[in-house]
């Protein structure tokens, strides 16, 4: 039997829960929790909405807590006032769903508590929309006082706001035609006039196109950095940090098939879905294998390469409209820490080129730090010349934010 709505309210309230403990991520928790209560596909997107809709907006949700109701409060039931919140002043659900349907999610003992702030919350809701222009922007946007403050120093004050506004958009879903494997079938999107073979998903995910292959779920964002790296069939690439495979796809189709491919991920336990991901798509590279790049580089690898891609770990500002906790996990010494690591993984893999090979640094972030600080200090370093680059914010761009630098050896 289907599960009653309720189930997905209490399911909302389960994963916060084992978010807040750290045990996953919200992608992750959707479909754990989902799975756990037999959802349906109708509550599961529900679940979704509501989960990613109290982590976007966590910190405004919390102020109208604050406003409602006056005390302490345990961590289970201002989870349960989130869940209950986002629906009624976010997504805007009916308001007696919203209510009884949460109440039912909440201990015996708080119901009584719950069914009032949410009651407090319908009968407040105009005044609670007519103060929002006074509230601070970090608490409107609901993003880290010291994010936005980074953001208002890099980008200044409005691109900082514009850029806080687009990451609590719902994501739009983008894929990318496999020139590997072609269909016949139609094609359920709109191409993008900026980025050929990719398309806007219309309607319902095309679960028959991702399995056999002839599309792959890709934001036009990744493209930068292959584009960059420009590969040619003959030569021999490394892709250093693969999984789960959507760089790796774009190096094949414009080699035209694996050969000369050769990936690595420093994660065991990430091998079998890359490997997965592209036997889907048609591709068998030269090498799949496990290499932490934090270490140096097997003696194999030594001069070995016409091009190697880097896609580097990074602090993901760029994507959190996509991994929506980003912003409440990520602190600045992350970044600081972050920098170190992706330094190592230059210096490590500098020496897999061939006398006047190419490197291409990407990241998904928007953080100079770790972008174009970076790689100029490190060309100047190792005496690279430092080709061109590219930052794509997602404001200016309407995709995902990234960076792309290309380094040449001498």
């Amino acid at each position: 039997m289907p599960a009653k709505n309720f189930h997905v309210r209490q399911a909302a309230v389960s994963a916060l829960r084992a978010w807040a403990k750290g045990h996953d991520y919200a992608e992750s928790l959707v479909e754990r929790h989902a799975q756990r209560r037999m959802l349906s596909s109708a509550d599961r997107a529900l679940l979704q909405a509501i989960l990613f809709g109290v982590l976007r907006h966590r910190r405004l949700i919390d102020h109208w807590i604050g406003k409602l109701r006056q005390g302490k409060l345990d961590a289970e039931t201002r989870d349960v006032l989130r869940v209950g919140l986002c629906q009624i002043l976010i997504l805007n659900i009916p308001d007696h769903a919203a209510v009884n349907e949460t109440v039912e999610a909440g201990k015996a003992p708080v119901r009584s508590l719950i069914n009032a702030v949410l009651r407090r919350a319908i009968t407040s809701r105009k005044s609670l929309m007519e103060e929002l222009d006074d509230l601070p922007p970090a608490v409107l946007q609901s993003h880290p006082d010291w994010l936005f403050k980074r953001w208002r120093k890099s980008f200044g004050k409005e691109k900082a706001l514009s850029i806080m506004e687009w990451n609590n958009q719902p994501a739009e879903t983008f894929f990318r035609l496999n020139p590997l494997s072609p269909t016949d079938t139609e094609i359920p999107g709109e191409p993008l006039d900026h980025a050929p073979d990719y398309f806007l998903l219309d309607g319902k995910l095309p679960t028959q196109l991702l399995a056999n292959g002839s599309i792959y779920i890709q934001d036009p964002a990744t493209r930068h950095c292959v584009e960059m790296l420009a590969p040619k069939p003959g030569e021999k690439i490394l892709d250093a940090c693969a999984a789960p495979g959507g760089k790796t796809f774009l190096i094949a189709a414009s080699l035209g098939s694996g050969t000369g491919l050769v990936c690595t991920d420093s994660n065991q336990k990430r091998l079998p879905r890359l490997e997965e991901n592209l036997a889907r798509l048609g591709i068998k590279p030269d090498e799949t294998s496990v290499h932490d790049w934090r270490k140096p580089a097997p003696e194999r690898f030594h001069g070995a390469f016409d091009a190697i891609l880097l896609d580097v770990p990074c602090s993901n500002t760029g994507v959190i409209r996509r991994r929506v906790d980003v912003r409440w996990r990520l602190q600045p010494a992350d970044i600081e820490d972050l920098v170190t690591i992706q330094n190592e993984i230059l210096n490590n893999a500098l020496p897999c080129l061939k006398p006047g090979g190419r490197i291409v640094y990407s990241t998904c972030s928007i953080e100079d730090c770790e972008n174009i600080n970076l790689v100029t200090a490190f060309a100047r370093e190792h005496g690279l010349r430092l080709k061109k680059s590219i930052r794509i914010t997602p404001v200016e761009h309407g995709t995902d934010g990234a960076f792309a630098a290309l380094l040449k050896r001498p």
